[in-house]
């Protein structure tokens, strides 16, 4: 017994001595970091704390220079961003020179010759579409034209020779493909000297204000602290304010699916997406304007929620402002208006909420209410029961966003066991189809002038063939669902041929949009569909031909990877100068192979029509990958306590590779960290629903 005890001691001091030892390896335990600035809250400054810094604050540059000892480490961080800049005066400069100090200044100006300005108040900026590139090796990881972002950031012009980081309008998605050479840029980051790193905007506060991708920031902040410390510093944590809800590799729960709808529905309340009296006059009207620029601040947090009685608002925009909150679309579209009632009443069908039904009853109410007005509502007007785009655009049909609209309320009907707008959906899919040429085919968009001067025969007997799933093929799944629920083969017959057209020209002869990924992510809807009505060999062929190409890009994660198409059929693609960036639609990657998922325009459909396909064909491979992306799914869906307004939503892109929010941000207004209550979000939260119900919208909306 007692050798045993003996054993047992001789283990535990091993135990500790090796915890002392190697737990003590960590370079910033016990440090001494002198701060100038207000450190509480600061992000930096929690961070080197967790990692065991002594901090000592100081309420002035001057007081923490001349308190530092002797070659230590001071951090001058920033009080007034960003109002004003810091400024750090010859005299500064000596006492660092003399005591040998390593210094990082953030939002501070040096003296001339370093600036431009010398003591005069620098010039401010606000950053737009422009991102940060590195310039010159930093640390063994940062190396020239890798990308950064700081988002709507405030930044002060200035001149400073061999910058480590600038601030420039770039194309590429992790790299500035095209260098710098064509287009202007500013300092970021500079060393005037060795002993001080200088940043021209506040970069200290990373996390509370977004800054992106957090890999290369960590990568930053180790570089900067191994220079100020003189030690190899890596950190073992990052601090984030908005994160996925789990890891790649994290065990997911039981409920994972139940909880991803449970708060994707929620964020519509985060959010205050849903329009409420109180606020519509001075925060939707104001900001949507025209709806040239739909884009305004974010609503106060104590905003108060609509019913759904006055409609449903896009989501957020991309850009994130310098405070770290995000700028909202202000606009009513009406395909959101169809899309949200269905994610609503399903919700609420799955977790038993009455609310969330009542309040997708009174978003359909509005839909029709709202979008079937004028000419759209008189029986002798050729675009009768056509539903117009948006509030401020309702003379414009777009085939895909009706198809969504309807699609959402014939689920939304189903699910509420209402036959209240049944007259009024078969209304919408005829004025479709009336205005459908003999080959299937409607075109990206018509316009309500140009239907009136022109009549349906016009559009009937058109020759078009337009092989562009984004734009022709939901409104042919509306057509099988009307024949499925008529049996009139009108629908069916012109539906198959569009189809057969269709599949003939893949993929040489297909246009695409924003990539070619999203196009195959739409046409399987309509092929499933055909496939229940028409379960032929061929049918099936076709289905597994668009399914093989997706499944080439499905990574292990789940995630089904954006590729670009034959740049001469592509509408929005890759940037060709760094002038381009910013200016319109664009992809998120630049080439094939950048390892970016899209949930406005791909992942979101193809989730839905691979359950789709899966639940018609009984496949065993589609299931998988349709489970498999539906478990990714979840596995983003955004989290934060800090930025409630994103909690619970998904973002438009997600980088696998890093498991973080990066990607190109060249579409305007549409970038990496867009959201919308219709594409991306009500059609993730109804496919989970229907996943964890072991059913299909098919099985739903046709009763069999």
């Amino acid at each position: 017994m007692k050798d045993r005890i003996l054993q047992i001691l001789g283990i535990i001091l091993l135990a500790w001595l090796f915890i002392y030892i190697f737990g003590n390896q960590n370079p910033l335990r016990h440090r001494s970091i002198y701060v100038s600035g207000q450190t509480t809250g600061n992000d930096l400054v929690g961070l080197l704390q967790d990692e065991g810094a002594r901090v000592y604050e100081y309420g002035s540059v001057e007081d923490a220079l001349d308190k530092a000892k002797p070659g230590s480490a001071v951090l001058l961080l920033s009080n007034e961003y960003p109002e004003k800049t810091q400024e750090i005066s010859t005299e500064n400069l000596e006492t660092i020179r003399s005591k040998n100090l390593k210094v990082f200044a953030e939002f501070a100006t040096v003296p001339a010759p370093s600036t431009s300005s010398g003591s005069e108040e620098p010039e401010l900026e606000e950053i737009g579409v422009e991102r940060v590139v590195v310039t010159k090796q930093i640390g063994d990881n940062l190396k020239p034209m890798d990308l950064l972002t700081i988002n709507r950031a405030v930044y002060y012009i200035t001149e400073a020779a061999d910058p480590l980081m600038v601030i420039a309008r770039v194309a590429g998605f992790d790299t500035a493909v095209f260098g710098l050479e064509d287009t202007p840029s500013s300092p970021l980051v500079f060393k005037p000297n060795e002993n001080i790193w200088i940043s021209t905007s506040k970069l200290s506060d990373f996390a509370k204000l977004r800054f992106m991708p957090e890999r290369n920031w960590k990568l930053f902040w180790e570089t900067v602290m191994s220079d100020l410390t003189g030690k190899k510093v890596s950190f073992k944590e990052w601090p984030t304010t908005v994160a996925p809800t789990y890891s790649e590799t994290d065990k997911l729960p039981k409920t994972a699916k139940k909880d991803a709808i449970a708060k994707g529905i929620e964020w519509f309340f985060n959010g205050h997406f849903l329009i409420h009296q109180d606020w519509k006059e001075s925060w939707l009207m104001r900001y949507m304007g025209d709806g040239t620029m739909p884009v305004g601040p974010e609503l106060p947090a104590d905003a108060p929620n609509g019913d759904g009685t006055l409609g449903v608002l896009e989501g957020h925009c991309s850009a994130i402002y310098k405070d770290g909150r995000q700028a909202y679309r202000y606009w009513i579209r009406d395909d959101i208006q169809g899309e949200s009632a269905m994610a609503f009443a399903i919700a609420g069908e799955l977790l038993d909420n009455k609310e969330y039904k009542a309040i997708a009853e009174r978003l359909s109410d509005y839909s029709f209410k709202e979008f079937r007005d004028g000419p759209r509502d008189d029986p002798e007007s050729p675009t009768y029961g056509l539903l117009g785009w948006a509030y401020t655009h309702k003379w414009v049909y777009y085939g895909d966003d009706n198809a969504r609209s309807i699609l959402g309320t014939i689920l939304a009907a189903k699910i509420l066991g209402t036959d209240k707008w049944d007259q009024k959906i078969a209304e919408a899919i005829d004025a479709n189809f009336n205005t459908t040429g003999k080959n299937g085919f409607r075109g990206g968009r018509l316009h309500e002038q140009d239907i009136q001067k022109n009549g349906l025969e016009y559009y009937q007997n058109r020759d078009l063939i337009n092989p562009h799933p984004h734009y022709e093929s939901w409104i042919w799944a509306c057509y099988l669902w009307q024949y499925a629920n008529t049996g009139d083969r009108k629908y069916l017959d012109l539906t198959e041929k569009a189809i057969s057209l269709t599949m003939a020209a893949y993929p040489n002869e297909w246009g695409w949009t924003n990539g070619i990924q999203q196009e195959r992510a739409r046409m399987l809807l309509p092929l499933a569909w055909l496939y229940r009505v028409s379960p032929t060999e061929e049918h099936k062929a076709w289905i597994d031909t668009i399914v093989a190409d997706i499944a080439k890009n499905q990574a292990e994660c789940g995630a089904i990877r954006e590729e670009l198409g034959d740049p001469a059929k592509g509408n929005y693609g890759a940037e060709k100068k760094n002038s381009d960036y910013g200016n319109g639609e664009a992809p998120l990657i630049f080439r094939n192979g950048d390892p970016v998922a899209d949930m406005l325009y791909t992942s979101n459909f193809a989730v839905f029509a691979l359950n789709e396909a899966a639940c018609a064909t009984g496949d065993p491979q589609i299931r998988k990958m349709a489970d498999s992306l539906g478990e990714f799914l979840v596995r983003i869906q955004a989290r934060s306590e800090e930025h409630k307004s994103v909690d619970g939503a998904w973002f438009r892109a997600f980088n696998y590779r890093d498991w973080d929010y990066w990607a190109s941000n060249a579409d305007a207004g549409w970038g990496a960290q867009s959201t919308l209550t219709g594409w991306i979000q009500s059609w993730i939260i109804t496919t989970l629903a229907l996943m964890e119900e072991g059913t299909s919208y098919w099985d739903i909306a046709t009763g069999k």
